[in-house]
Order: C-alpha cells, then sequence, then structure tokens
C-alpha cells in the first residue's frame, strides 16, 4: 500500500515500501502548511525547481534527518555547497533505480533560479514507478505541454497537477491536461495558498469527473489518500 499526503501548495509526501519521501518541502513561511518541518519524517526529499517556495525547508530537513536530495544537476551541486551531505542529481528524461523505486525528471514549463540568484537548472515534474508497480506523475510547476500524453501513456495510477492559475496552469489547462493523462486518480495542488492562486476545487473536480473517467481526490492540508 502507498500512502500519499497533501501537506499544502505544492509539498507533498509519499510513503512507499517502507520509505517516507517529501517532495518540495515548503513549510516555513507556508501559509497553507499543515504542519512544521522539524516534525517531517524523510528518507528522500525531491526538489523539482529551484524557487524559494519549493526549496523551502529541503536542507534543513535533510540535515536533520539524513534524507538524500534528489533533484537536477544543478540544484543537487547547489545542495551540496550548502552544506547538504547526501544528495543524487538527475536531468530531464533521464531516470534512475532509488530503494524506493525508478524516478525518472520529466519536463516542466516553469522557472528554476535558485533563491540567492544562482542557476536552478531546467525545472522538473517526477514520474515515479514505485517497487510494487504503481505510477505516480507530480507534475508540480507547470504550464501545459502537449507532452503530457506520453507520459499518460504509461498507465498512471496518480497524477498531481497544479490548478492555481498565473504562474501554473489553471482550472481549463488542468482539465486537459487530465485528458491527456488518463490518470486513474488526480489531486489538485498549488492553489489557495495566495489570494492570487484561489480556485474552487471542488468545481474543477465536478469538471473533471463530468468530462473524463479519472476520480478526483480533493484534500485539505494535512489530509492522504491510499493506493
Amino acid at each position: 500500500m502507498n500512502k500519499f499526503t497533501w501537506f499544502g501548495h505544492a509539498t507533498l509526501g509519499l510513503e512507499t515500501g517502507g520509505y517516507k519521501l517529501v517532495i518540495d518541502p515548503f513549510f516555513t513561511g507556508n501559509p497553507a502548511a499543515s504542519t512544521k518541518a522539524d516534525s517531517i519524517a524523510a528518507d528522500f526529499i525531491l526538489v523539482s525547481h529551484g524557487h524559494g517556495d519549493h526549496v523551502g525547508d529541503a536542507a534543513a530537513i535533510a540535515n536533520r534527518t539524513g534524507a538524500l536530495i534528489i533533484s537536477n544537476h544543478e540544484i543537487a551541486t547547489w545542495f551540496g555547497k550548502q552544506g547538504v551531505q547526501k544528495v543524487h542529481g538527475q536531468h530531464l528524461g533521464g531516470g534512475f533505480k532509488h530503494p524506493f523505486g525508478y524516478l525518472k525528471l520529466t519536463l516542466a514549463l516553469h522557472g528554476s533560479q535558485l533563491p540567492d540568484g544562482s542557476d536552478g537548472g531546467n525545472p522538473s515534474g517526477f514520474l515515479l514507478t514505485t517497487n510494487d508497480g504503481k505510477k505516480i506523475y507530480m507534475a508540480q510547476d507547470t504550464g501545459l505541454f502537449g507532452d503530457m500524453k506520453l507520459i499518460g501513456e504509461e498507465g498512471l495510477d496518480l497524477a498531481v497537477i497544479p490548478i492555481g492559475d498565473n504562474y501554473t496552469m489553471g482550472p481549463d489547462d488542468a482539465l486537459r491536461a487530465v485528458k491527456m493523462l488518463q490518470p486513474k486518480t488526480v489531486v489538485p495542488i498549488h492553489y489557495n495558498t495566495f489570494d492570487l492562486l484561489n480556485q474552487d476545487a471542488q468545481a474543477w473536480a465536478r469538471r473533471v469527473e463530468q468530462e473524463t473517467a479519472t476520480r478526483v481526490a480533493v484534500l485539505k492540508p494535512g489530509e492522504s489518500l491510499e493506493f
């Protein structure tokens, strides 16, 4: 059994095969966060791009827990220079068999500059095949792109996509994304953190379920689903 948790904004948790993953751990300063960084357990930390609301508390959690940070090469190198002991760099389209499963970095249409102005390389999403064969796509911050159809051909059990608009896909493009991805279940993220990102997730869920065969799980920050 796999357990997915939405902590608010684009901060995610995933428990699979006895491992605890945290994705884009933005707790400190996050008005939507359901918990605090110092209470988070992690074996692995995934960072999709360099913006402060995604790099967040990654270094602090890694230093406290000994977790391995996985990101693109530029961000992994940057964390190493910040004193993080365990980092693993990958790049878009490249996969690696980690203890928790096979992780591939996917395209994302976004920016990636790090908080200190350093080059954050290319932003990414994550396509994970767990050890028990589940396929999970965590789009993180992205606009709509046509190759989502290729990701959907993987046969997704779960997709996690933004709906907040302005910085990422909004509800209309997110609906189009679901139609290309065709996941069994989709979870909307990256909305209602700030006024600029306010969206009605329940209204979006109704549209998705009327127009596709995908089930929508609208979670509150801190809520989880098992699959």
